[in-house]
């Protein structure tokens, strides 16, 4: 017998996963919910879906086992608060916790969240794409087998210009609220799709992080009167890793370049490097090119066909998620694995209003065995 799971938030990103729960074998009963009714209404007929829910309360309220909770990324953490306390498993999109201004009540937000898990005992998973992005599949394969050899260095980029769809993002996540003051946001406070692959492949968290700030003169995004107050439309930061290594971390929203979002990990004995010329292995005396999708790893049958957006992600998080409440097991992007994908960017915007001041990073430990 499979499980139940219901959607929660149909607009723009969750309709993309609706497809690939109904299609799993271990899903049994697939239902939507939405404050738009007509939002809803549509989203069901779409699928073919008849049992739906007004609101994440409503929801709450039924028999299905899990919610996969696709809203507003400042709603995250509280709605998965909620749905854990109401005795649901949770799927959570990116990122794990948001706050627009503060980065202590952010981290606080983190506290929280493994709390609620730690005393629930629900499962808690992260939407992070960057884990089962092909790249990421082939680096954590390589470093399994020990090729890296000493993690010494690395890179995660996002680089996404705000007039390349975020603007539009942005204005629809709001809806009638939008206005001047919704504007800008703290780009470092978004930044698992940097941190995800790497810290996942390196299996090491952040300790340290000194970071400064881009600000465009005159921008009429990024200003002093939004609801995030920051003025800063780029952020990057330095980090000091567990096992020694470095790491350096961009998010940038105002750039002459096509959307990235990528990484790059240097270590002792191997190399890995992917950019807009392509995926590369490099040794001492050779740089070789990889075909990455080499590494995916295995899906059910009925998931194969349609891997979905984000480098061919999307399958592979719903197959984790729902594999792991169907066997009762931790998903690989537990909410202990979520908040060291988040913290180091929290801190960073802290060090960046701090001029650059080196701080601590909390670590809220390893996930349970």
């Amino acid at each position: 017998m499979g499980i139940s799971v219901g959607i929660v938030g149909v607009g723009q990103f969750g309709p993309e996963f609706v497809h690939l729960y109904q299609v799993h074998p271990d899903v049994d009963r697939v239902a939507l919910c939405d404050l738009k009714a007509d939002r809803l209404a549509k989203a069901a007929k779409r699928f073919g879906i008849k049992e739906t829910y007004p609101s994440l309360d409503h929801i709450c309220k039924s028999n299905l086992d899990a919610l996969v909770i696709i809203t507003q990324h400042w709603m995250h953490a509280p709605q998965a608060i909620q749905a854990m306390e109401a005795g649901k498993h949770v799927y959570s999109a990116v990122p794990p916790v948001f706050c627009h201004a503060d980065p202590d009540a952010a981290l606080e937000l983190c506290d929280r969240l493994v709390e609620t898990v730690r005393r629930t005992g629900q499962i808690y998973m992260l939407g992070e794409t960057t884990f089962f992005r092909p790249e990421t599949m082939y680096c954590r394969r390589r470093a399994a087998e020990g090729d890296f050899g000493e993690f010494v260095y690395a890179e995660g980029d996002y680089l996404h210009d705000v007039n390349l769809g975020l603007v539009e993002v942005m204005k629809n996540r709001w809806g009638d609220q939008f206005g001047r003051d919704k504007t800008g946001h703290v780009p470092m406070f978004y930044g698992t799709h940097s941190t995800g692959g790497i810290i996942s492949v390196m299996g090491a968290h952040v300790t340290e992080a000194s970071a400064q700030g881009y600000a465009l003169p005159g921008d009429d995004w990024w200003h002093k009167d939004s609801i995030s107050g920051c003025v800063f439309s780029s952020e990057v930061a330095l980090y000091k890793m567990s096992n020694g290594a470095i790491m350096r971390h961009a998010e940038m929203r105002r750039l002459g370049t096509p959307c990235r979002e990528t990484f790059r990990i240097y270590g002792m004995d191997g190399s890995f490097e992917s950019d807009f010329g392509g995926t590369r292995w490099l040794t001492k005396d050779s740089v070789t090119p990889v075909d990455t999708t080499d590494a995916r790893e295995p899906l059910p049958a009925e998931l194969e066909d349609d891997l979905g957006a984000h480098g061919g992600s999307h399958a592979y998080l719903v197959n984790e998620f729902v594999d792991s409440v169907a066997h009762e097991r931790m998903p690989r992007i537990n909410v202990w694995e979520a908040v060291r994908y988040v913290a180091p960017g929290i801190v960073a915007h802290k060090s960046v209003m701090r001029g650059g001041e080196l701080l601590k990073v909390p670590d809220w430990g390893d996930a349970p065995q």
